[in-house]
């Protein structure tokens, strides 16, 4: 059991994800990802692991620096940063750092993308944290974040010595990963029976 408060992966406190694992086999079939990409993520771990406040140093820089992406982490009535929401959130996403690069992609898995997508969305946002924060990260901006988090990993995946293939390899892997788990998190954005 996770010591990180509202990271509640593989417990009965996650819903059943309403697509299924067949649903998300055509899903990596249409972003090209298969076992080798599993493998490189595996290895990405290794890799990641120990910098993980290094990356999420860099992620909340950016996120930082630009007002409209830390709207979602201040508060409503006053638009100020919410200290205490922003260093929840971060253990949590230093957490789907390592669950990312473990590669583990069963029922439990697919379960906990569902409840993410839930948390960036009205449904449960600000739910886990009792944040008087804002009541939906806008999708126009989760999505657009597939980029700058992917490409500024990319250095961090090259500092233990990898070969320039492998170090490219990990990297194709975890923008594959991060497509096809935002796909997943857009599932409450979208009207029913349309994802």
């Amino acid at each position: 059991m996770s010591t990180i408060p509202g990271y509640t992966y593989a417990t009965s406190a996650v819903a059943a994800s309403p697509v299924t694992l067949a649903d998300f086999e055509q899903m990596k079939a249409s972003v090209l990802f298969g076992d080798e990409d599993v493998k490189f993520l595996r290895m990405s771990h290794d890799v990641v692991q120990d910098q993980v406040e290094a990356i999420l140093d860099v992620w909340y820089g950016f996120v930082g620096s630009q007002p409209h992406l830390l709207a979602s982490f201040s508060g409503k009535s006053n638009g100020q940063p919410l200290g205490d929401y922003l260093g929840a959130v971060r253990k949590r996403f230093g957490q789907w750092i390592l669950d990312t690069a473990r590669a583990d992609y069963g029922q439990k898995w697919l379960d906990y993308q569902h409840e993410i997508g839930l948390r960036h969305h009205r449904v449960k946002k600000n739910k886990t944290d009792g944040a008087p924060s804002t009541e939906l990260v806008p999708f126009r901006n989760l999505f657009a974040l597939i980029f700058p988090v992917t490409f500024t990993l990319r250095p961090f995946l090259a500092k233990k010595g990898h070969s320039a293939e492998d170090v490219e390899k990990m990297y194709a892997a975890w923008v594959k990963s991060c497509l096809l788990q935002v796909t997943l998190w857009s599932h409450p954005y979208i009207k029913p029976g349309d994802f």
